[in-house]
């Protein structure tokens, strides 16, 4: 029997992770001198309630005690686990998992170089590959082979959770602000960053971002989309979701919430579509 695991950040809905049997190992989230786990005593809602009243979550990574004891229950009985992690360039997560994982000789960890929904992916993946009936080292393989092929991006109606956080400066906040800048967030090469700045309302950068993204490409594996959201109204999210239907012929349009991680970072009205890459 293959088993699944990955860290809380790959932000696979509840009904996902029931139908792929995914252990989630929950990151930590503190929030003034509270800590919490991420999707098990704080949701997002709670991180965005806590934005409100001004004080700023922080993210913690699971430490290797943490991963040795969650492997320990997972290998009992089983072929091999496949864990997903955050990709290394964003956390310790990775690293605490590996130094975790050498206590096992079926735990295989493997570095998703992403985040959100970009790690679900391979969560998918390891399901779908594990039901065809292949061995752990050819899986392995596969998924190391669709980790660079992910194109994961989405776009911020705010910069203020990112300038709390430090990650940008409280002047490029108030400026965007002023200017109704909406960046998009691309994650490339294991890091986050950049790419163009939409101006207007929320709803109309949306629109754009979602055609940009997905109009006249030939390069798209149209197995599956992600619509990623945080704090978005219902309204706007099945606004893409029909649009994505639209444009591009998927054969699963996966609508998900992001989780606290994420939501910390980036704060309510946060919107992007993960795909794969052929």
């Amino acid at each position: 029997m293959i088993k699944i695991s990955a860290d809380s950040t790959c932000d696979l809905s509840p009904e996902l992770k029931k139908k792929l049997d995914v252990a989630i190992v929950p990151l930590s989230i503190v929030a003034g001198d509270d800590m919490f786990r991420d999707g098990i005593d704080i949701y997002p809602e709670d991180v965005f309630r806590f934005g409100e009243e001004g004080i700023a979550c922080q993210t913690g990574a699971v430490n290797v005690f943490e991963y040795q004891q969650h492997f320990q229950k997972l290998t009992s009985g089983s072929k091999a686990v496949f864990h997903i992690s955050l990709g290394s360039g964003f956390s310790s997560c990775h690293s605490n998992a590996l130094l975790a994982a050498r206590d096992f000789s079926n735990v295989h960890v493997i570095d998703s170089k992403n985040l959100t929904t970009g790690s679900g992916l391979l969560v998918y993946d390891v399901a779908l590959l594990a039901a065809e009936g292949l061995e752990p080292l050819e899986i392995k393989k596969r998924l190391e082979d669709n980790v660079a092929k992910g194109e994961v991006s989405f776009v911020i109606d705010q910069l203020d959770y990112l300038a709390r956080g430090g990650r940008c400066s409280a002047i490029t906040a108030q400026g965007a602000k002023v200017l109704r800048l909406k960046p998009c967030i691309e994650v490339r090469d294991g890091a986050m960053i950049v790419g163009r700045k939409y101006r207007g309302t929320f709803e109309k950068v949306v629109t754009s971002y979602v055609k940009e993204r997905l109009q006249d490409r030939t390069d798209i594996d149209f197995s599956r989309v992600f619509v990623t959201q945080a704090g978005c109204e219902p309204e706007l999210v099945n606004g893409v979701v029909a649009l994505v239907e639209e444009l591009a012929n998927f054969k699963e349009v996966l609508v998900t919430e992001a989780g606290c991680t994420i939501s910390s970072h980036c704060g309510p009205n946060t919107l992007g579509i993960v795909f794969r890459q052929k």
